[in-house]
């Protein structure tokens, strides 16, 4: 099989033959239809994650169909359309995996980081994290939602804003584009926030009712006209773009963040302590919350937008996502 991977931090996308991978007990072998390119992928290129082994081929927004099942493996079967996302398996043993949490196991694995991912003809997951993907949606459409989507809509729904409260999605970009979307099909009054008024109109044809630039009007003074957000998704992983948001809050109101970043947010005690206000995080989530975005998408319509390329330009299509020039995600088209 024809795979991309990376043999050392900060080397290039490198395109090789490979032998394709067989599934062990418990495991999933995947011929790959489509991979996301996502921002996290940089942590195999420069091989910034702790303890990252290489050579690795990167991706963790696959989707593809079942060719073989290994040992054990009773829930799928050779044909069935899946996908793996960025959780690529736990230990079930560990306290957070004995409550049910998943997402945050101890000992969890992520799909292109742990094991090898869906830059690839081929790909090898645990059965854990395989997600069955709707007949409805595109291939190469429904790939961002294993990452961008899930992260968005996962975090959205348990958020515990209700129909009809103000959400507001700070950034209109590969997550904030899919946000909106999510947050007008869910019955809230949506609000996108961005930084000039280029994306007004696309803004608009996503979903969202009102639109703040915050170049030329107080996000806070909008949001208060309002009656203050329950909910402010922050995309962007700016702490000086977050900070400014948060007297936008209402009473109970909380800051959603899910842009992963490292800038400080600065908020002083008492902007918490007046209205209850709080913020937050929320880390994706695992198969079935895949399955549950991808079920919600086919229901309604939401997708993401794609610029796509062949596998053998993963160092291009990395490279246009990494300058912020796609618009709004990037897709290989496998097969």
């Amino acid at each position: 099989m024809k795979a991309v991977q990376v043999t050392k931090a900060g080397g290039p996308f490198e395109i090789v033959e490979r032998d394709i991978p067989s599934p062990k007990a418990g495991e999933v072998l995947i011929k790959v239809q489509a991979c996301g390119v996502c921002h996290s992928d940089m942590f195999v290129k420069e091989g910034a994650f702790p303890g990252m082994e290489f050579p690795r081929v990167p991706g963790h927004e696959v989707i593809g169909l079942v060719e073989k099942v290994g040992e054990g493996v009773d829930l799928w079967g050779k044909g069935q359309r899946v996908g793996v996302g960025w959780h690529g398996g736990h230990c079930h043993q560990c306290t957070p995996c004995r409550k049910g949490d998943f997402i945050n196991c101890q000992n969890a694995k992520i799909t292109g980081i742990s094991f090898d991912g869906g830059y690839a003809e081929y790909m090898v997951a645990p059965q854990e994290a395989v997600a069955l993907v709707p007949d409805e949606l595109d291939a190469m459409e429904a790939a961002p939602l294993l990452c961008a989507g899930i992260t968005t809509y996962n975090a959205l729904r348990n958020s515990g804003a209700k129909a009809g409260d103000v959400v507001a999605v700070q950034g209109i970009g590969g997550l904030g584009h899919l946000a909106i979307q999510f947050a007008n099909k869910m019955g809230f009054k949506t609000v996108a926030i961005s930084t000039s008024d280029s994306k007004k109109e696309l803004a608009k044809e996503l979903g969202a009712s009102v639109y703040v630039n915050v170049s030329s009007e107080d996000p806070v003074e909008a949001l208060q006209a309002l009656g203050g957000a329950s909910v402010i998704l922050a995309t962007v992983p700016k702490g000086d773009a977050i900070t400014p948001l948060i007297d936008g809050l209402g009473v109970d109101g909380k800051i959603v963040v899910v842009g992963a970043g490292t800038e400080a947010i600065e908020v002083s005690p008492m902007q918490l302590i007046m209205g209850r206000k709080s913020i937050s995080g929320w880390p994706s989530g695992h198969a079935k919350d895949s399955e549950d975005t991808l079920n919600f998408s086919a229901l309604t319509g939401a997708k993401a937008m794609i610029e796509t390329y062949p596998l053998e330009k993963a160092e291009e299509a990395y490279n246009q996502m990494m300058e912020n020039k796609a618009r709004f995600r990037v897709v290989l088209k496998i097969a």
